[in-house]
């Protein structure tokens, strides 16, 4: 019996399946190519940085855009290089022994020109290994550098304290301090009512003190009154003492004649005061006339002999 194999290669297998076979075949070879392609270049965003690794050792560190690397030998850790919050909470007791729970921002930034350091030696975790135990240890020692008053009224002060902690810890790592931010102090409640009861003391202090001032503002007042009106009373008895000693200089007794001469109407008086005693005596009353008139001369009696 005679069969066809017309339908068959060479070796026995179908045409179809051939083709299948080969078409499968180069499905997998641009697949692969395409994946070699991918991992011939990698893509670096703005603001971040490229640690290039061949075979797990650092080479070098790449910039912003394309770059082309070997594939299945080398890899690239992607690091951020933009700034970057943390925020963290420690407990520390302060110079006078009192327990305070400090709330602090930090913004930071690993330094692009080290980056390849970073991960060297600490990883991509550098966060939580480096940067959280060196503030836990920046406000811990900045606390206990101050009391408990002086945190609140230096609060500047205690933020560059922890500032200069923290820049010693992370600058040898590759991490630049940008800023640091005490963003909040809690105390316990016995030091609160403490506080607020000198709060109290200080404002009734300050309300007597105040009192006092004004007391003495007053009283200040009243002796200028005084001391014025004394002065005034002064200047006007000086006036007075003045004219009457101009009036004594210029009076005389030939003024008060004159004056007494000007005013007198030509009549004596009817009687006229005198004497020891105090007594009056009776005058008579001589026309003015007769006084400016000269006298008449009356001849002396001749005394009569005795016989």
């Amino acid at each position: 019996m005679r069969q066809d194999f017309s339908g068959f290669g060479g070796g026995g297998q179908p045409a179809s399946s051939r083709g299948m076979t080969l078409l499968v075949t180069a499905g997998v070879a641009l697949l692969l190519v395409a994946f070699v392609l991918l991992n011939s270049y990698t893509v670096i965003e703005a603001g971040t940085r490229g640690v290039l690794k061949n075979f797990g050792q650092i080479v070098g560190v790449l910039g912003e855009g394309l770059h082309f690397r070997a594939p299945f030998i080398s890899a690239v850790t992607l690091v951020d290089v933009k700034t970057q919050r943390y925020e963290s909470n420690a407990t520390a007791a302060s110079r006078d022994l009192q327990i305070v729970s400090t709330q602090v921002v930090l913004n930071y930034r690993p330094d692009p020109a080290l980056v390849d350091n970073l991960v060297r030696e600490i990883g991509p975790e550098y966060e939580r290994r480096v940067v959280d135990p060196a503030v836990q240890e920046a406000l811990k020692a900045a606390t206990a550098q101050f009391t408990a008053e002086e945190l609140i009224t230096k609060r500047p002060q205690v933020s560059a304290a922890i500032r200069d902690v923290l820049e010693s810890r992370l600058s040898v790592r590759g991490i630049v301090v940008e800023s640091v931010a005490i963003t909040d102090f809690n105390f316990s409640e016995e030091f609160r009512r403490a506080i607020e009861a000198k709060q109290v003391a200080e404002q009734d202090a300050l309300r007597a003190q105040n009192e006092l001032r004004r007391a003495q503002i007053e009283a200040q007042q009243q002796v200028a009154r005084a001391e014025a009106e004394a002065t005034a009373r002064l200047e006007v008895a000086r006036a007075e003492a003045e004219a009457l000693r101009l009036q004594r200089e210029v009076i005389s007794p030939a003024l008060l004649q004159l004056r007494f001469i000007e005013r007198w109407d030509g009549i004596l008086p009817r009687f006229m005061g005198g004497g020891n005693d105090g007594g009056v005596f009776p005058m008579f009353m001589i026309p003015a006339e007769e006084l400016s008139a000269p006298a008449a001369t009356t001849p002396r009696p001749t005394p009569t002999p005795a016989p």
